[in-house]
């Protein structure tokens, strides 16, 4: 069977980022409505779990990987794991989540500034210069 990743961005996606970029090691801001929730979730029902949070669980189709911009700093990914587990995540499921130093190859990733290309680049200058984050 083959493994798919799941990129997941921290910032704006995991982390509401509504105090903005305060260093690649600080991280203030509080959590998206429902994050820490559809993360424990998404791993029960989708990925591989370690013996400690279910030893009769399937194999998963999807590893869930986490990536910043602060991915690549030192304590970077140190930080984002431990602002997870302050705001709900089982330290369990950190087993299991990939924290990558690069952006990696996924086969869908869920950012909150980007846009979808359609293979098309009509009116794509236009979505770049409108373009409007959630945040």
């Amino acid at each position: 069977m083959k493994v798919r990743n799941v990129c997941l961005d921290f910032d704006g996606v995991i982390s509401s980022y509504d105090q903005g970029w305060e260093g690649p090691r600080t991280i203030n801001s509080q959590p998206v409505a429902c994050a820490i929730i559809w993360i424990e979730n998404f791993i029960m029902t989708h990925c591989t779990c370690p013996d400690s949070i279910c030893a009769m669980s399937p194999k998963g189709k999807y590893r869930l990987m986490i990536y910043s911009s602060r991915s690549k700093h030192f304590g970077g990914r140190r930080a984002m794991k431990r602002w997870l587990a302050k705001h709900g995540l089982d330290p369990r499921y950190l087993e299991v989540i990939k924290f990558p130093l690069m952006k990696p190859a996924a086969f869908v990733t869920l950012d909150d500034r980007c846009i979808r290309f359609n293979g098309n680049y009509k009116g794509l200058t236009e979505k770049i210069v409108n373009y409007k984050s959630w945040v």
